[in-house]
């Protein structure tokens, strides 16, 4: 999510942040840029050296998503369960 905020997701004299956020049942991890286009999930082919960041953040994730930001961006957010121990 980040290498695609940095590659994709920047306007010119601005970076990305990352927010972490612990609950007693989940781990957030959001992503915030200035570019408002979603991203999209889609299959690479053998020998691309992007185009699978997505899949992996399904894959790995419990739930994810992108949120609009008001006119300045986007955030792209991943969810993970956490059990009480």
């Amino acid at each position: 999510m980040c290498t695609n905020a940095l590659l994709h997701g920047g306007r010119p004299g601005r970076l990305f942040l990352v927010r972490l956020s612990l609950s007693e049942t989940a781990l957030v991890v959001e992503v915030h840029d200035g570019n408002s286009a979603a991203p999209q999930p889609r299959s690479a082919a053998e020998g691309d050296e992007s185009g699978r960041g997505l899949l992996v953040v399904a894959a790995l994730s419990d739930r994810w998503g992108v949120r609009a930001r008001d006119g300045i961006g986007k955030l792209v957010y991943a969810e993970f369960d956490v059990r009480a121990r």
